[in-house]
C-alpha cells in the first residue's frame, strides 16, 4: 500500500455539518432510484442521475431529467471546492447503498469530464485506489466519513481505479461530474 493519496485526489472532512447532511438525506430519500444492473445482474446499490442518465450496460449518455432544487445549493459548494461555475457539472448522480452494498474496481464513465467531486452522507465507507499489477501495483485507501466531500481530478481520475468496500450501513453519496467537452450522448 503506498502511503500517499494519488495525485489529483482531495479529501475534505466535514464539508457539511449535520443538520445539513440529514436535511439533504431526508430529501434524498423522497427520490425515485433505479435499478442498477451491470452484466445482467442487479447491484445492491441504487441511483437516481440528473442531468444526464448513464447506461450501465449500454455505456452510454443520455439526457436525464433536471437537477431537483434541494441539489442545487450542494452543487454550487461542491463547484466552488474546484473553483469551477456549477453549471459545469453537468451530471449529479445519487446513489443509495443499503448495508453491505458496494462498487467493485472501476473508473468512472469516460463521457464525464476530468472533475469529480462526492459527498458522503449517513454512513461512512471504505474508499480504495489502484493502479499498476503484479509487483508494480500500487494502492491506496482512506475512510470516507459522513458529511465528507472528496475530489477525484488528474491521475487519481484518468490513471487510478477506485472501488467502495461494502458498506455497514445505509450510505448516500451525491456525486457531481462535468462533461467531456468532445463527448454528447454516446
Amino acid at each position: 500500500m503506498t502511503a500517499t493519496a494519488p495525485a489529483g485526489f482531495d479529501y475534505r472532512p466535514e464539508f457539511l455539518t449535520t443538520a445539513e447532511e440529514w436535511a439533504l438525506a431526508e430529501d434524498i430519500r423522497r427520490l425515485e432510484f433505479g435499478e442498477v444492473r451491470m452484466h445482467g445482474v442487479a447491484a445492491r446499490r441504487r441511483t437516481a442521475h440528473f442531468g444526464w442518465r448513464y447506461g450501465y450496460e449500454s455505456w452510454k449518455i443520455d439526457p436525464g431529467p433536471p437537477l431537483p432544487e434541494f441539489l442545487s445549493p450542494l452543487r454550487d459548494r461542491a463547484a466552488a471546492l474546484v473553483a469551477l461555475d456549477s453549471e459545469e457539472f453537468a451530471e449529479a448522480l445519487v446513489t443509495e447503498y443499503p448495508a453491505g452494498a458496494g462498487i467493485g474496481w472501476h473508473r468512472d464513465a469516460l463521457q464525464f469530464g476530468p472533475v469529480v467531486v462526492g459527498v458522503s452522507l449517513l454512513g461512512a465507507c471504505r474508499f480504495r485506489f489502484q493502479r499498476g499489477q503484479g509487483t508494480a501495483r500500487e494502492t491506496y485507501a482512506l475512510s470516507v466519513e459522513p458529511r465528507s466531500a472528496y475530489v477525484l481530478g488528474g491521475a487519481a481520475r484518468s490513471a487510478w481505479q477506485h472501488a467502495i468496500s461494502p458498506t455497514k450501513t445505509l450510505r448516500y453519496s451525491v456525486t457531481f461530474r462535468t462533461l467531456r467537452r468532445y463527448s454528447a450522448a454516446g
